[in-house]
Formats: structure tokens, C-alpha cells, sequence
């Protein structure tokens, strides 16, 4: 494989069946979601929605049958999740669970965690949180301070994770913690575990709101909480390469670059009377770029079918997809004339203020964009 292949999947008479199968399904599903709604992306949580996509087969569609999955292709999953999220589908009840969680646990957990767990996902009934990030230590995960210390058949678990999207909500967490050594020892000594949140106790989870007042985020503290040692995931002190494994599904979707998709629509609405170079000249070249990386996004899809590792690609398009989608509301607010205002009646200017306060995170998730750069420059022999 070339360092920067980014080969494109294949349309077939499947895949176009399917997308029209998911837009009318959308079409109706959605009838009733504002614009404002949409504008929450891949935040909007709703599980009587999640369930709805469980039930059609539309989530863990590539995962073995035998744990509920549906044993489809790569290109198929990317075909739904494009649809769900350019129209914006209240997604965040399974997100993060069909998209990292679950392949890794397909991958890397025990025979009873993937049946306990993997089915449950794709019939849209568990909501897992990760548990990755922590306090003073941004997007460098080798920093993280949380240990699990192993007490007979028991974990002992203490630390704090930070950020952790819809942990108040969530049936299961994705523990990423030390087993062994010091911070000062980096990838090493690393491990995850598998908690469940219902059956264990301890645990304290305090809200952090954010720009828009939302509660998506959370603190989730461990002070010497007991988990069942079985609820090791993999192998003991192989929590790093685990992680990156898992890291190329979370930064190659089409989220990386559909976060602002709703004030893109209605930008263009707001425009479509313009005949100014300036308008025009935006909007040509907002979409030059959304078609770019569609397509770079695609081949990261194709490089998963063919059971490649694209770890630089996703890099590469998390980045750029950013940098897209923070640039959106920028744009809109020199084109149209407009107090962003998330309570006002014009869907524009309550679109145009959803997404400015939401936007500056968008090159913190998924790692940031120095730690990203980092990572391409590594990929590309640069450092």
C-alpha cells in the first residue's frame, strides 16, 4: 500500500439501493427535527432512534452474525452513516459504540465480552462511553495517571477521566488506564478495561456544560473502584497499540468533515438569490472542498475493507476535515447579515450560533490537531 493511497470504493446496484432505503427512512424518522436539532450532529441523542437503526440491521453491520452484526461491507456501513449524518440523524446513543467500541471488542475482548456486549450494541440497546482523556494531560493519552491495580479476582481503580461525551447516559465505558509502570513510561504499561456502569459502584459523574449549555460532557472520578478482573480487555499492557487500532475508526468517518453540514444548507438558502463573487465564489469553494474530502473519507473506508490499517489517512482527514468544518461558520458570518441566535425564528442565524459555539472543539476530539500533524508527519518519515 502507498503511504497515501486513498483508493475508491466501488458503487454498486447494493449500495445505491441501500442509500435510498436510508433516506426515506430518514425522511421519515426526521419529519419533524428543526434544523436546530440537526445542527447537533452527531450529538443528538435519542435511543428510541438508535433503536429504530438496530432494528433495520444498521448497526455493527460488518460485525459477525453470530454477535449480531450483520456481516455487510465496509463501504455499506459509510453509506449509512453519510446519510444518517448529512441529514442529522440523532446518532449519539450508538455512536461511538458501532463506530470504535464494538471493533474493538471484536478484535480485542474475551469470547463472553463480545456476547454479551456486541449484540446488545447492534440491537441499539447499550450506549457505550470512553473513558480516555484526563485532566492536565489534553491529547496526550501516554500521560494518563488513572491506575487499575490488580487485587485477586479484582480490579482496583483509581483517577479521573475528562470529556467523556454521554458517560451519564452510558450502559458501558471504555476504560483506558495504567496497570504497571509510571506516566513516565509512556505506551507502556497500558491497558483497557470493560466497565459496567450499571453494576459498579463508586463511580462519581459530574456534568460539564458546554458553550451552547448542553450536557454532553462529563467528569467521571474512580476512587479504589472495584471491577472484575475479567473485565480486561485483550492483553495485559497492550492498552496502547489497542488504542490505535481503535483511533483509525474514530478519525476517518465522514463526521470529520459533516459537523457543519446543517449551516452549509443553510448558507446556501440564505444565498440563493445572490449573484455577488463573493457568495458564489464561498459556495464553490465550500463545496469543492466537502467533495474532496468525501472522497479522501471514502478511500479510508476502502483501505478498512481491504483490511488495511490507515492510520495516516484517518490522521490526514480527521485534520483536514477539521480545519472544513471550522471554517464554515466563519464564512457565513462575513456573507450574511445575521445575529447568531440559537433561540431566534430565522433557521440560519439559531443554525449559525449552534455551530459556532460547538465548532472550537472540533480539533479536540479525536486528538488534536498538533498532536494529528505529529502523527502525519511520522507517517510520511518526516520526524
Amino acid at each position: 500500500m502507498n503511504l497515501l493511497d486513498f483508493p475508491a470504493p466501488v458503487e454498486t446496484d447494493a449500495t445505491r439501493s441501500l442509500r435510498a432505503e436510508v433516506r426515506n427512512f430518514l425522511a421519515d424518522q426526521l419529519a419533524d427535527r428543526s434544523p436546530l436539532q440537526r445542527a447537533e450532529s452527531w450529538n443528538g441523542f435519542d435511543r428510541d432512534f438508535t433503536r429504530a437503526m438496530g432494528q433495520r440491521g444498521w448497526i455493527g453491520m460488518t460485525w459477525p452474525k453470530r454477535y449480531g452484526g450483520h456481516e455487510r461491507s465496509a463501504f455499506e456501513r459509510y453509506v449509512v452513516v453519510e446519510e444518517t449524518l448529512a441529514a442529522g440523524a440523532p446518532v449519539a446513543a450508538h455512536w461511538f459504540a458501532d463506530r470504535q467500541s464494538g471493533p474493538m471488542l471484536l478484535k480485542f475482548g474475551t469470547e463472553a465480552q463480545k456476547c454479551e456486549v456486541l449484540p446488545r450494541i447492534a440491537r441499539g440497546e447499550a450506549v457505550v462511553c470512553i473513558g480516555m482523556s484526563e485532566p492536565g494531560s489534553g491529547s496526550d493519552l501516554a500521560a494518563a495517571r488513572t491506575r487499575a491495580v490488580r487485587d485477586g479476582d479484582m480490579w482496583r481503580v483509581t483517577g479521573t477521566k475528562l470529556w467523556t461525551t454521554n458517560a451519564h447516559r452510558a450502559d458501558y465505558m471504555v476504560l483506558f488506564c495504567r496497570t504497571s509502570g509510571t506516566p513516565a513510561d509512556r505506551q507502556a504499561g497500558m491497558s483497557q478495561l470493560l466497565v459496567d456502569l450499571g453494576k459498579t459502584h463508586g463511580i462519581t459523574i459530574r456534568p460539564i456544560i458546554d458553550l451552547d449549555g448542553k450536557h454532553h460532557f462529563n467528569e467521571v472520578h474512580f476512587e479504589d473502584v472495584a471491577i472484575p478482573a475479567n473485565a480486561l480487555i485483550g492483553t495485559e499492557g497492550q492498552g496502547w497499540s489497542q488504542v490505535m487500532s481503535e483511533l483509525a475508526f474514530e478519525r476517518s468517518g465522514p463526521e470529520r468533515f459533516l459537523s457543519s453540514m446543517q449551516l452549509l444548507i443553510e448558507l446556501i438558502g440564505a444565498l440563493q438569490h445572490a449573484d455577488d463573487d463573493a457568495s458564489l465564489l464561498a459556495v464553490g469553494r465550500l463545496t469543492s472542498h466537502l467533495i474532496v474530502l468525501r472522497r479522501l473519507s471514502r478511500g479510508v473506508a476502502a483501505l478498512l475493507e481491504a483490511g488495511e490499517n490507515p492510520g495516516l489517512q484517518a490522521a490526514i482527514v480527521k485534520d483536514l476535515g477539521a480545519l472544513f468544518e471550522q471554517s464554515i461558520p466563519e464564512i457565513a458570518r462575513t456573507l450574511v447579515d445575521a445575529v447568531p441566535d440559537a433561540s431566534s425564528t430565522r433557521d440560519f442565524a439559531a443554525v449559525l450560533q449552534r455551530t459556532m459555539w460547538n465548532a472550537p472543539s472540533w480539533s479536540l476530539r479525536g486528538g488534536t490537531r498538533e498532536i494529528l500533524r505529529g502523527i502525519i508527519a511520522r507517517g510520511l518519515g518526516l520526524r
